[in-house]
C-alpha cells in the first residue's frame, strides 16, 4: 500500500507542478484548453482527421470530441468537410488561423520542454523518459 500511495502522491505533485490541473491553460502557460491544444497538435500533425479518429487519438468519447470541434470551429481554428471516400464521414483540418495556433502551441511547448529537460541532469534523461514509457504503458493496460 505504501508505494501505491507514494505513485499516486507523485502523480499529483507531477500533474500540479506541470500544471495538467488548470483546464483552461496549457502547461506551457497558453491560454487556450488543454484539451484543445492536444486536437490542434493531432490535427496540425496529420492535416486531416476523421472525427472518430481524433476521438481514439485523444482518448475522449465521441460526443466530448464533437463538443471539442466545434468549440475549434468557433474560434475559426478548424472546419469540418465532407470526407472524400465516404459520403457519411466528416474530417476535421484547421484553418489558417488554427495553422498558425497550433504553430504558436508547438513553440510555446518546445520551450517549456526544453526548459524541464535542461533541470534534467544529462545522465539521468534517459531514465525519466524510460520511466514515464513505462508508467504509459501501465496506465494503457489498465
Amino acid at each position: 500500500m505504501a508505494e501505491e500511495r507514494e505513485l499516486q502522491d507523485a502523480v499529483a505533485r507531477f500533474v500540479r507542478a506541470f500544471g495538467l490541473h488548470q483546464p483552461d491553460r496549457t502547461p506551457c502557460g497558453q491560454p487556450v484548453p488543454v484539451s484543445e491544444a492536444h486536437a490542434l497538435g493531432e490535427l496540425a500533425r496529420d492535416g486531416a482527421l476523421r472525427q472518430s479518429e481524433l476521438a481514439h487519438r485523444l482518448r475522449l468519447e465521441k460526443s466530448t470530441t464533437s463538443r471539442l470541434v466545434t468549440q475549434l470551429i468557433n474560434r475559426g481554428w478548424a472546419e469540418r468537410t465532407p470526407a472524400p471516400d465516404d459520403g457519411r464521414g466528416v474530417l476535421v483540418r484547421l484553418t489558417p488561423d488554427g495553422v498558425s495556433a497550433a504553430a504558436r502551441l508547438a513553440e510555446a511547448r518546445s520551450r517549456r520542454f526544453s526548459a524541464v529537460l535542461d533541470r534534467v541532469p544529462q545522465e539521468e534523461r534517459a531514465d525519466v523518459l524510460r520511466a514515464l514509457t513505462i508508467l504509459t504503458e501501465a496506465v494503457d493496460e489498465t
